[in-house]
């Protein structure tokens, strides 16, 4: 189930949308705690996005909030395809429910809520309140939908089907939370089909 929220009564989405937005617009619009409301996490399949790539990149100099990405470069772009230990994955119907499962179980476990979760073919991204720091979450999100698709025999290789690392933006008020929430679930496009061409 593409661009869809997790609760555990698991409400419509029209439903889901219409508390959120009656909340943000009752609640305060901002959080005096030092802990966020939420995270919006997202990583990408492995492969998918190489430093070099025409969209630009970052790297630990070019990684602050709105500034420029690393410009296009064909050579560098040519030498990280050369390290590839193996095709880009391609997260294709099968991949996508895995990973959706892994990462509602993870949720389910630990208690965390999943606001929103959207699992495109080369990466996922998510909106989620939890008790621990947002790089714990990114790794729980990417460790068990690891193991998820190698026990569905989705990722037969020893190293991981993601990129390193990933975003994991903190959301301090019920609007960031809102505006993300919006984005996970309609600012990717058209769902995606529930098979495989």
């Amino acid at each position: 189930m593409q661009g869809s929220q997790h609760r555990s009564g698991s409400l419509p989405r029209s439903c889901f949308v219409e508390l959120m937005l009656f909340h943000s617009e009752h609640a305060a619009m901002w959080n005096d705690t030092d802990t966020p409301l939420a995270y919006f996490i997202s990583f990408r399949s492995y492969g998918t996005w190489l430093h070099g790539d025409k969209r630009g990149a970052i790297d630990r100099v070019h990684n602050r909030y709105r500034t420029p990405y690393l410009p296009s470069d064909a050579k560098w772009l040519q030498y990280n395809v050369q390290q590839l230990k193996t095709e880009p994955l391609i997260l294709k119907a099968r991949h996508r429910k895995a990973v959706e499962a892994a990462i509602r179980e993870t949720c389910d476990i630990r208690k965390w809520f999943l606001q929103a979760l959207n699992v495109r073919t080369n990466h996922v991204h998510s909106v989620v309140s939890a008790n621990r720091r947002s790089g714990l979450v990114l790794n729980a999100f990417k460790a068990n939908a690891t193991r998820k698709l190698r026990e569905n025999a989705l990722w037969p290789h020893p190293f991981s089907p993601w990129a390193d690392k990933g975003s994991k933006r903190k959301l301090w008020n019920e609007r960031s939370v809102a505006r993300a929430i919006d984005y996970v679930l309609k600012g990717q496009g058209d769902d995606l089909p529930e098979f495989d061409d």
